[in-house]
C-alpha cells in the first residue's frame, strides 16, 4: 500500500523489482512514473538503443539516462539528440551519462555537442573514460559556453592535454556559464593550469569525482 501512494505521488526514487511478479498493466502504470533509467553496462549497442529509442522519446517523466559503457556508436548519439530538444520545443533530459561508450567517433560527438549547446534542458553531462582528445573538448567548451542550463560536466580520463585545458580556462574567463562542477582527474593537465581554471570562476569546481546526482533536485 505505501509502494502505491509512493507511487501515485511522484515520491519514489528508487524501486526494484527483482524477483517480481507483474502484470503488463501493473508494469506500464510504473514505467509511466518513472523518472530515471540506468542501463550502464548493458550491451546494448546502437540498434538496441534504436529500438527502445521511441519509447525514451515518448516517456512523459523521464529525465535522467544512463547509458554509460554501453557499446554505443554514432547512430546512437544521432537518436541521443533527440532526447535534448533545443529551446522552446518539448521537455527532454536534464541528466545524460554516456561514459566508457568508445565506439562514438569525433563526429558524433560534435553532434552532441551541437545539441547539448541548444538544449534547454541538460544539467548533468557524464562523458568520463570516452577518448575524446583536445579537439572534441574544444567544441564542448564551445557547447558549454552556450547553454544557460549545464552545471556538471565530467570529463575524467578523457584524453585531454594544456591544450584542452587552455581553452577551458578561456571559456571560464571570458564567459558567464551555468557550469558549477568541472571533473578534469586522470588528465595529463599541469597542475598549473588546473590552478587557473579553478579561481577564474567561482563556478567551477575542480575535482576528482562528482557529487550527487541532480535527479534528486528535479523532483521529478
Amino acid at each position: 500500500r505505501d509502494i502505491c501512494r509512493g507511487l501515485r505521488d511522484n515520491a519514489v526514487r528508487l524501486l526494484s523489482l527483482r524477483g517480481c511478479r507483474l502484470c503488463d498493466r501493473d508494469f506500464g502504470r510504473i514505467c509511466r512514473a518513472l523518472a530515471g533509467a540506468t542501463l550502464h553496462g548493458s550491451p546494448l549497442t546502437d540498434a538496441g538503443l534504436a529500438l527502445l529509442n521511441p519509447a525514451l522519446a515518448l516517456h512523459p517523466a523521464l529525465v535522467a539516462l544512463d547509458l554509460g559503457d554501453c557499446m554505443l556508436g554514432d547512430e546512437a548519439i544521432n537518436l541521443i539528440c533527440g532526447l535534448l530538444p533545443p529551446d522552446g520545443a518539448k521537455s527532454g533530459l536534464k541528466e545524460l551519462t554516456l561514459s566508457a561508450n568508445p565506439g562514438i567517433t569525433p563526429k558524433g560527438w560534435s553532434r552532441l555537442a551541437i545539441a547539448v549547446a541548444h538544449s534547454s534542458q541538460v544539467r548533468v553531462l557524464n562523458l568520463d573514460y570516452n577518448p575524446l582528445g583536445d579537439h572534441v573538448a574544444g567544441m564542448l567548451a564551445v557547447a558549454v559556453a552556450s547553454s544557460r542550463t549545464l552545471e556538471v560536466l565530467d570529463l575524467e580520463g578523457t584524453g585531454l592535454t594544456n591544450q584542452s585545458a587552455q581553452t577551458l580556462l578561456d571559456m571560464v574567463e571570458n564567459y558567464p556559464t551555468a557550469l558549477r562542477s568541472l571533473v578534469l582527474a586522470e588528465n595529463s593537465i599541469s597542475p598549473e593550469l588546473q590552478q587557473q581554471i579553478y579561481p577564474s570562476s567561482q563556478m567551477v569546481l575542480m575535482t576528482s569525482g562528482l557529487g550527487d546526482s541532480l535527479l534528486a533536485e528535479t523532483e521529478m
